[in-house]
């Protein structure tokens, strides 16, 4: 898929995304490209047709991209349940298990996915896998990433503490922790390792998500438009 085909594929996948979206709802929003044109969509609607909902955003990025569109913002705080979440992924199996992180707001949108009644997931078709085996990103307290990393190893990982691009030093998230992308290779029990990874004093959250298959819809934008794809 070449990158301009890829560009269209996004953007059809993120505008399909957007027509979930019905008056009144809170909803959150979820950090990435994809996201993005999603955002847009909701923008237009708001603008034109007067679709009146709040957004809970996923990070710093998506509340600026949210503004610009014209999206009114809330908190997780004031809206502990959502009506829908929209995200991206880095990585969806077959049983709707995903990767997320790449982004490093994975915290934040695990909070909100745990939270939203319905989670639509938005990639385009380089995103689905037969079997997950992308890095896994683990938020980090910065206190404990060595600790973290030798449990990590344990586990089986390849841990590396990511860098910051255009700084010194490793990427710093949103609620002030490192990210450790965590190499496993195949991943034959996404939801096993994701219990693992939990039980790790110091690991705060991971980029594996397994257990919302039954709320999850993903949507997989292609360059005529889109496939839809629900296990309910």
């Amino acid at each position: 898929m070449s990158t301009a085909e890829q560009a269209v594929s996004k953007r059809n996948a993120g505008h399909r995304a957007a027509e979930e979206v019905a008056d009144g709802m809170v909803v959150g929003l979820g950090t990435g490209s994809t996201v993005f044109f999603a955002m847009e969509r909701l923008g237009e609607r708001i603008a034109e047709d007067g679709l009146s909902i709040a957004g809970v955003p996923t990070s710093y990025q998506a509340a600026i991209r949210a503004r610009r569109y014209g999206i009114p913002l809330a908190s997780l705080d004031e809206h502990p349940e959502l009506d829908i979440a929209i995200d991206g992924a880095d990585q969806v199996d077959p049983a709707l298990r995903l990767i997320k992180g790449r982004g490093a707001a994975l915290l934040r949108e695990k909070c909100v996915c745990d939270a939203a009644r319905r989670a639509v997931i938005v990639v385009d078709g380089t995103k689905m896998v037969e079997t997950l085996d992308a890095p896994v990103p683990v938020e980090v307290l910065p206190f404990a990433v060595e600790t973290v990393s030798r449990r990590l190893t344990a586990l089986g990982a390849d841990p590396v503490l990511r860098e910051g691009v255009k700084k010194d030093g490793p990427v710093v998230t949103d609620n002030g922790n490192f990210i450790v992308d965590c190499s496993f290779g195949t991943i034959r029990d996404p939801g096993r390792l994701e219990t693992a990874i939990a039980a790790i004093p110091g690991a705060l959250e991971c980029g594996l998500f397994s257990a919302y298959t039954e709320k999850i819809t993903v949507i997989v934008g292609e360059e005529k438009g889109c496939s839809v794809i629900s296990l309910r």
